[in-house]
């Protein structure tokens, strides 16, 4: 990405539902899940713009990192430039048993090698930390915006919860996320190729980077976390994949 287009990506990511949401999702289950204190220190892997690390930097002490320049420098201005550092999943700028939790919300799909990024978790985790994973799901909804953004995969459960066999990890919780939503992504992935065979149109456009109406967007906000913050039904399909793993 140019940098204007990591502007109008940081725009996106403040306001539309999918985006925000996916963060109060990752905030809730790190809460849940660890004792988090002011001097805890939580590593966002893939922290693109940093916003994710500045909501949670009421909680405690937080590193942004990426390892884009142009995502760095607004990461900067959100957390600190003190607070980012330049690295990657299977390369973390960070010292073994250092963090106390781990967020990687939609990142493992660009890493080639995402088994290594796991043990890469599993190096810099304290024991007893936690890492919240969330990935795109459903090979079957695989389309050129996937081919856009560099995806290697998308996930199903048991390929998600394989990368955690054999590791110092135990998979606390995992649950399909955004479920409301795969009947009409799904339908658009598919017919997207059809529309585009018609247009002139050269770039994907994603339906979850539709800004839309108020009233909707509160709605589908409002669904997506109450779906993906319980624990009394685990759904067998959705558009994302969330999970939770402790270290030993």
């Amino acid at each position: 990405m140019n940098p204007e287009e990591y502007k109008n990506l940081s725009e996106v990511e403040r306001l539309h539902w999918f985006y925000r949401t996916k963060r109060q999702i990752a905030r809730y289950w790190l809460l849940k899940s660890y004792p988090l204190q002011q001097d805890s220190l939580l590593a966002d892997c893939g922290a693109g713009t940093g916003l994710f690390a500045l909501e949670m930097s009421d909680v405690c002490r937080v590193v942004a990192i990426d390892s884009q320049q142009d995502a760095l420098r607004l990461a900067e201005q959100n957390v600190g430039k003190e607070n980012v550092r330049r690295g990657s999943c299977v390369g973390l700028p960070l010292q073994d048993s250092s963090v106390d939790c781990i967020t990687a919300l939609d990142v493992l799909e660009h890493v080639e090698d995402d088994r290594l990024a796991v043990r890469e978790f599993a190096r810099v985790l304290k024991p007893g930390g936690v890492v919240v994973v969330t990935v795109p799901a459903m090979q079957s909804l695989w389309s050129d915006w996937d081919v856009a953004l560099h995806h290697y995969r998308r996930y199903c459960h048991a390929s998600l919860l394989k990368l955690f066999d054999g590791t110092s990890f135990k998979v606390v919780h995992w649950n399909h996320i955004n479920v409301l939503a795969l009947p009409i992504v799904f339908a658009a992935r598919k017919l997207r190729p059809l529309v585009r065979g018609n247009t002139r149109e050269k770039s994907p456009a994603r339906l979850e980077d539709k800004m839309l109406p108020r009233w909707l967007d509160s709605s589908l906000s409002i669904a997506f976390k109450a779906l993906a913050c319980q624990t009394w039904i685990r759904f067998p399909a959705g558009v994302g994949l969330l999970v939770i793993a402790k270290r030993s």
